[in-house]
C-alpha cells in the first residue's frame, strides 16, 4: 500500500468536507474576513492533498527519497499553514499568524523536493 497516496486521498475529503462546512456552516456566523481565510486555507489544503497524491506516484527508483520527503512537507505544510488559518479564522487568536509562513515554507520546500524527484525519474 502507498501509505502517502492514502493521506492524499484522506486530506482530499477533508479538504472539501471543510470547505464545504465554511460555505455552508459558517455563514452569518463569521465576518467575511474570517471566512476569506477560512476559505484559503480550504482551497490550499486541496492543492497539496491533490500535490501529496501527484508526489506519491514519484515514489520509486532513484526519485523515491526526494518524492517522500516532498509528501512529509506537503503534509507538513496542510498542518501548519491551513491548520493555523482554519484555527485564525474560527477563534481569531492572532499569535496563530505567526506559524502560518512556516507552513508556507513547508509548501515551497515540498515543491523544491517534488522538482527534485522529476529531475530522477526514469521514464
Amino acid at each position: 500500500m502507498n501509505v502517502w497516496l492514502l493521506v492524499a486521498a484522506i486530506n482530499g475529503a477533508l479538504a472539501v468536507a471543510v470547505g464545504a462546512f465554511g460555505a455552508h456552516g459558517l455563514q452569518g456566523r463569521l465576518d467575511a474576513h474570517a471566512l476569506q481565510i477560512f476559505e484559503t486555507a480550504a482551497r490550499y489544503h486541496m492543492y497539496h492533498a491533490l500535490a501529496i497524491g501527484l508526489a506519491a506516484f514519484a515514489i520509486r527508483d532513484a526519485a523515491a527519497g526526494a518524492a517522500a520527503t516532498a509528501c512529509a512537507f506537503f503534509a507538513g505544510g496542510i498542518l501548519l499553514f491551513c491548520g493555523s488559518l482554519y484555527l485564525l479564522a474560527l477563534t481569531g487568536a492572532k499569535p496563530l499568524a505567526f506559524v502560518t509562513p512556516f507552513g508556507g515554507l513547508s509548501f515551497i520546500i515540498g515543491w523544491c523536493a517534488l522538482a527534485l524527484a522529476a529531475t530522477r525519474l526514469k521514464m
